[in-house]
C-alpha cells in the first residue's frame, strides 16, 4: 500500500513539475511576442512618420504654380489662345 501512495505521489509531483515548465514556457513566448509586437509598432510609427513627409513632398513637387512655371520656363510651354483649340468629341 505504502508502495503504491508513493508511486502516485510520485506521478503527481512530474505532472505539477511538468505543468511548471510549461507555464515558464508559455509566459517566455508571451513575453517575446510582445517585444517582438513593441518593435513593429516601432516600425509602423517610423513608418506613417516618413509617408507622411513623402505625401507633402509630393504635393509640393506637383503643386499647380510650380509646374506651370517649369512648364512656361524650361519646356517653354505657352496656353494656346481660345481661337485656336479644337475640341473633338468622341
Amino acid at each position: 500500500m505504502l508502495g503504491k501512495t508513493f508511486g502516485v505521489l510520485l506521478l503527481l509531483l512530474l505532472v505539477v513539475m511538468a505543468s511548471a515548465f510549461q507555464v515558464i514556457y508559455a509566459k517566455h513566448q508571451n513575453r517575446q511576442a510582445f517585444i517582438t509586437l513593441q518593435k513593429l509598432k516601432q516600425q509602423q510609427d517610423e513608418m506613417e512618420t516618413e509617408w507622411g513627409k513623402l505625401q507633402l513632398e509630393q504635393a509640393a513637387w506637383a503643386a499647380h504654380g510650380r509646374v506651370e512655371k517649369i512648364a512656361g520656363n524650361e519646356l517653354e510651354m505657352v496656353i494656346p489662345p481660345a481661337g485656336t483649340v479644337s475640341i473633338i468629341k468622341p
